[in-house]
C-alpha cells in the first residue's frame, strides 16, 4: 500500500534555559488536524518510555545471514597447500599428465583463437550497447544507495513512523517492529499535563527521527518539557519555517494487517499475573547472562494455585521463583517462545511500579504492561520470530471477529464517543444482535479504523493510515470463510465431557467430499485452551498446534465457548449436543 506523509517541519527539540519543547509535526495529508500542548509532570518517564518505543520500531530479531569471507580466504589458503604436497610427492604422475595436458592444450589454443576473435566482436557490439542502457548500472546504484542511507541516517532507514491519537481522557503512540513481531502502545493519562490549550482529537504519524531521539537523551531532572503536536510545523533558530517534508512510503502489506490483528489477539481472554519490577529485572537478569546455543529454547512457566510462579529456562534447565503468586485455580504449564524480545521492557524496571503478563496459552501471542502512574506501556509478541501476527493464529475468528456485522453502525457510534468498551457499543445499538456487533467491531480494526486497549478493555476509534486500507488487505479471509461453512456442521456430532482435572473436552466429526475427519478440542475452567488435535490434512501438515490451526479446530472454538459456563456436570461422562441443549433450556 503506498501512502504519503506530508510534515509542514521536522520534529525538533528546542531548548531554552530550563525549558524545553518536544515539538512533534504531525501528518498535513489527514483529514483530521490534530493538535495538542501540554506541559508534561514526569518529563524522564516519559523520555525513557518514548526511547523504548523507538527500540521497538527498529527491533528486529529476525535471523541475520553470516558473511562467509572467513571460510572463502581458508578454503583458497586449503587449495594452494594441496596442490604443493601433491607437487612435492607425485612428480612423476605430474610429469606425465603435464604431456597430455600440453597436447590438449595445443589444440584447444587453436580453437580459442578462433573463439577470441568472436568474443572480441561480441564485446565491442555490446559496449555499441551499452551505451545506449539507461539502467546498466541501476541495481548497483540502488544498492549502495539504501546501504548508505541504513549507515548514515536511521530514521530515514526506518520509515515506518508511530502513529499519535489523541483522545479525551489520554494521549497514546502505538509503534510496530520491523520484523513485524512486537507491538508497542505508550498510553499518557490527561492527568500527566498541564494544557495549555484545548487538544483537538485525531489520529496522525509523527515524525520521530534518530535525530529527535538524541535530543530527548538530554532530558534532565531539572528540565520543564512541554509536549507540542503542532500541524504549523516548529521553525528554526533564525524563525524561518523549513519547506515541508514528503515521504513516500511503500507499506508492506504485513505490517498493516499485523498492526490491526494485534487488537484481536488483545481482546482474547488469558491468564493475567502481577510481577513486580525485581521480578522482571530477574527475568532480563537471566537472558542477558545465557545466551542459548541449541533448542529447545523456551520458556515455560509453572504455575501452582496458591503459590509462587515459577520459570523453567530451556535448554538450561534452569529454575526461577519470581515472587508473584499465582491466583488461578486450576495448575498450569505456559510454553513461551521469542523470549529474548521480553529485553525490550529493561528500560522500564526502575520507572514501572509493577509489570502485568498476560498469558494467552501455547503458541499464542503474549502481552506485557507496565504500570507507570500515569503512563502505562503496553507491549505485544507474537509467538515467534519468524511468525509474526499475520501468519499466527486466526485471531479474528477465536475472538468472534467473523464477517462484516453491523461495521457501518459501529464506525459512526465509535466516531462519535471515542472510546467504548464492548458492552457499552451493544448497548448503544440496541437493535443489533451481539454476534453482528462484535463482528463490526472486529471490521472496525481490520480497517485500521479502531484498536483495543488492553489497559482498560475499551475500543478506541484509530485511524492507522491517512487513506483508506485496499478491501484486500481487510477481506474476509478463506479461513473465515471455511469457519462459516463447517460452523453449521459442528453441532451435529458434537460431544462433551468434563474431566476429573476440570477441564472441558470438546470433541467431533466433519465429514466433507467423503473425507472423515475427528477434532478435539481440550479448554480449561480459565477458558485457555490447552490441548488440540484434528485428523485433517491441512493440520497434520502444519506445526500441528495453534501457531496453525485448521478450520475445524477454529469452528469447534466458536461453538464451544459458550458451552464453557455449563455446570452440575459428572466427571468423565460424555454429554451429546441434545443433553446439553436440555440443561440450557
Amino acid at each position: 500500500m503506498k501512502v504519503g506523509y506530508t510534515y509542514a517541519s521536522p520534529s525538533r527539540c528546542t531548548q531554552a534555559g530550563n525549558q524545553a519543547t518536544l515539538g512533534l509535526s504531525p501528518d498535513l495529508s489527514r483529514d483530521e488536524k490534530v493538535s495538542f500542548c501540554g506541559k508534561l509532570k514526569h518529563p524522564l518517564l516519559f523520555r525513557d518510555a518514548m526511547l523504548m518505543l523507538r527500540e521497538i520500531v527498529i527491533s528486529d530479531t529476525r535471523k541475520k545471514t553470516k558473511e562467509r569471507t572467513d571460510y572463502f580466504t581458508w578454503l583458497d589458503g586449503e587449495i594452494e597447500r594441496r596442490v604443493k604436497k601433491h607437487k612435492e610427492y607425485t612428480p612423476n604422475i605430474r610429469a606425465s599428465l603435464q604431456k597430455e595436458m600440453d597436447a590438449c592444450d595445443l589444440a584447444l589454443s587453436r580453437q580459442k583463437e578462433n573463439i577470441s576473435q568472436l568474443l572480441h566482436i561480441q564485446k565491442n557490439l555490446q559496449k555499441q550497447i551499452d551505451q545506449y542502457d539507461a539502467w546498466k548500472d541501476y541495481y548497483k546504484i540502488e544498492r549502495d544507495f539504501w546501504k548508505f542511507i541504513k549507515d548514515r541516517d536511521y530514521s530515514l532507514w526506518f520509515v515506518l513512523d508511530p502513529v499519535i491519537t489523541v483522545h479525551n481522557d489520554q494521549v497514546s503512540f502505538e509503534a510496530f517492529s520491523l520484523d513485524e513481531s512486537i507491538y508497542g502502545c505508550l498510553s499518557v493519562a490527561m492527568d500527566e499535563f498541564d494544557l495549555m490549550q484545548a487538544p483537538k482529537l485525531g489520529t496522525t504519524n509523527i515524525d520521530f527521527s534518530a535525530k529527535l531521539e538524541k535530543e530527548m537523551q538530554r532530558f534532565r531532572s531539572y528540565t520543564d518539557v512541554t509536549l507540542s503536536v503542532n500541524p504549523e510545523g516548529f521553525t528554526i533558530d533564525n524563525d524561518i519555517v523549513p519547506e515541508y517534508i514528503e515521504k513516500k512510503i511503500d507499506l508492506p502489506e504485513t505490517w498493516i494487517k499485523g498492526f490491526n490483528q494485534v487488537s484481536s489477539a488483545a481482546a482474547l481472554s488469558g491468564i493475567e499475573l502481577e510481577l513486580s519490577p525485581s521480578d522482571m529485572y530477574d527475568i532480563c537478569a537471566f537472558l542477558r547472562k545465557h545466551k542459548e546455543k541449541k533448542s529447545p529454547r523456551y520458556m515455560k512457566w509453572v504455575l501452582e494455585p496458591g503459590q509462587r510462579a515459577q520459570i523453567v529456562f530451556e535448554p538450561f534447565g534452569a529454575v526461577l521463583t519470581l515472587n508473584a503468586v499465582y491466583q488461578g485455580s486450576q495448575r498450569r504449564e505456559e510454553k513461551i517462545w521469542g523470549r529474548r524480545r521480553w529485553l525490550v521492557a529493561e528500560k522500564l524496571i526502575p520507572l514501572a511500579k509493577a509489570f502485568y503478563v498476560r498469558i494467552l496459552g501455547f503458541g499464542m501471542p503474549q502481552f506485557i504492561r507496565a504500570d507507570m502512574g500515569t503512563m502505562q506501556m503496553t507491549v505485544g509478541f507474537s509467538s515467534w520470530s519468524s511468525n509474526d501476527w499475520v501468519k499466527g493464529t486466526a485471531f479474528n475468528v477465536m475472538a468472534g471477529f467473523t464477517g462484516e456485522g453491523c461495521y457501518p453502525d459501529v464506525y459512526q457510534l465509535l466516531k462519535e464517543k471515542r472510546c467504548l468498551s464492548m458492552e457499552e457499543i451493544s448497548s448503544q445499538l440496541p437493535s443489533q444482535k451481539s454476534d453482528r456487533v462484535k463482528a463490526g467491531v472486529g471490521m472496525l480494526f481490520r480497517r485500521g479504523e479502531g484498536y483495543f486497549d488492553v489497559i482498560n478493555n475499551n475500543v478506541r476509534f484509530r485511524h492507522l493510515c491517512n487513506a483508506p486500507i485496499p478491501e484486500e488487505l481487510y477481506e474476509v479471509s478463506d479461513i473465515e470463510m471455511d469457519v462459516g461453512r463447517i460452523s453449521k456442521l459442528t453441532f451435529d456430532n458434537m460431544r462433551v465431557r468434563y474431566s476429573r482435572q476440570q477441564e472441558f473436552i470438546f470433541t467431533t466429526t466433519y465429514k466433507e467430499d467423503g473425507q472423515l475427519s475427528s477434532t478435539e478440542l481440550v479448554i480449561d475452567q480459565d477458558g485457555q485452551i490447552t490441548k488440540i488435535g484434528c485428523s485433517c490434512a491441512k493440520f497434520k501438515r502444519g506445526e500441528r498446534n495453534l501457531s496453525e490451526p485448521c478450520a475445524h479446530i477454529l469452528a469447534l472454538y466458536v461453538a464451544s465457548y459458550k458451552l464453557l459456563k455449563l455446570k452440575n456436570l459428572e466427571y468423565d461422562k460424555e454429554y451429546k449436543i441434545n443433553d446439553i441443549m436440555e440443561m440450557l433450556l
